[in-house]
């Protein structure tokens, strides 16, 4: 019986030494999470029988360090949560490794090639689409013409009233002599063909103790088809009278089809001083070819493209489990949900109980090499003590037959 007894240590200590093994070769491995053998005796009735390993336990809700990785498609989770992706035949599994790519099909993919879960984003489009594959477009970018101008600044109250009289019918070839005015600026806008014009202000003070400044609007160096001339006014402290606060402008070229421009001028104002520019931008922007991708910290799939635009395509899911220590293993870092998890919560990134995203960097393994050591020279101690056992039940063996 102690032979057996013996022989059943030694191989529940085996099975062990898996576990620690697995954990030492494992300590370098981005999400990893150490597994834990655990013994448990056996018995025949009411007789010890020896042991054996009862079950194998996997510390998931305790974090690896951080790792920086500077690469834009790496993410950890900052707190509790999976990520969720979808393998070939569609089970879905939970890992906490967030290394993603595209595929060649244009999928957002993990480290696995499994498609990663998350909902569809539509430029322009508020509510999110169902959750899904995500999909990131590569197409070209279509143009967007341009409809409003931000623009604010300080008008010097210091300007005098310029000398001359701004013309009537500039051109190109002919712009303003700089003693029509007192300040310009010039701002890049685009036409439903994508076209950059050069929308060109020139401010006025209209006389030396007045509070009004005129703009006169050029496109492309020609007055602008409407909207070519506006008063700003200001009161005595210097506050724009929203009134004034914009100007509806379209372009004389075509095509005639762009429509309206709105300047907004909300936040300029007219103090002593030197006049300074704090915003000046159209929005609108030309044709884009697809360049690359990369995750926000909110968790959305950035498509950047050559014009300079980067438009959000795709929202990745943050899965949460009321008993995440009941989950499946599917391998060592990624596991499947049974019907013990509990409740199943899906959210954005920081939303709800869901761990916020840190970009460009992963997770690394939560092996503790010094206590992997100390459990392996455990095993090493026990391993010899069921030997002995082993080799003194075998001399008594053979005393007991010399005897005989």
């Amino acid at each position: 019986m102690s032979f057996n007894i013996a022989l059943s240590g030694i191989q529940a200590i085996n099975e062990q030494l898996n576990s620690i093994s697995n954990n030492i070769a494992n300590a370098g491995t981005y999400g990893y999470k150490a597994q834990r053998a655990n013994f448990s005796s056996m018995y025949a009735g009411s007789q010890p029988t020896g042991a054996q390993i009862g079950s194998t336990t996997q510390n998931i809700a305790l974090t690896g360090g951080v790792l920086n990785t500077g690469r834009s498609m790496d993410a950890s989770i900052d707190g509790r949560g999976f990520f969720i992706s979808k393998t070939s035949s569609g089970q879905e599994v939970y890992s906490r490794v967030g290394i993603f790519t595209k595929d060649g099909s244009d999928f957002l993919v993990d480290s696995a090639g499994r498609r990663v879960q998350g909902a569809k984003l539509t430029p322009g489009v508020a509510a999110p689409g169902p959750k899904g594959d995500i999909l990131v477009p590569t197409t070209t970018l279509a143009a967007k013409a341009s409809t409003a101008i931000d623009f604010a600044a300080n008008l010097s109250a210091d300007w005098k009233a310029p000398v001359g009289t701004f013309p009537a019918a500039p051109t190109a070839a002919t712009p303003p002599d700089p003693s029509t005015y007192n300040m310009s600026k010039t701002t890049v806008a685009f036409d439903t063909q994508g076209v950059a014009h050069t929308v060109t202000q020139y401010f006025a003070r209209t006389g030396d103790a007045s509070l009004d400044v005129t703009v006169h609007t050029l496109v492309d160096g020609a007055p602008a088809l409407t909207g070519a001339s506006t008063t700003l006014k200001f009161d005595s402290s210097g506050k724009l009278d929203t009134t004034t606060a914009t100007n509806a402008i379209t372009f004389a070229a075509p095509p005639a089809a762009n429509g309206a421009i709105t300047v907004d001028y909300t936040g300029t104002t007219f103090q002593a001083g030197e006049a300074t520019t704090s915003t000046n931008v159209a929005d609108g922007y030309t044709t884009g070819q697809y360049v690359g991708v990369e995750l926000g910290s909110d968790g959305k799939v950035i498509a950047k493209y050559s014009n300079g635009e980067q438009q959000a395509v795709g929202q990745i899911l943050i899965a949460t489990m009321s008993n995440e220590d009941a989950l499946t293993p599917v391998n060592d870092t990624s596991w499947s949900a049974n019907g013990d998890v509990g409740t199943i919560t899906e959210s954005n990134p920081g939303e709800s109980v869901a761990g916020g995203l840190a970009i460009a960097t992963l997770e690394g393994s939560n092996v503790d090499i010094t206590s992997e050591l100390v459990g392996l020279m455990g095993s090493q101690r026990n391993y010899q003590a069921n030997s002995k056992v082993i080799t003194t039940e075998n001399q008594m063996l053979q005393s007991l037959m010399q005897a005989l």
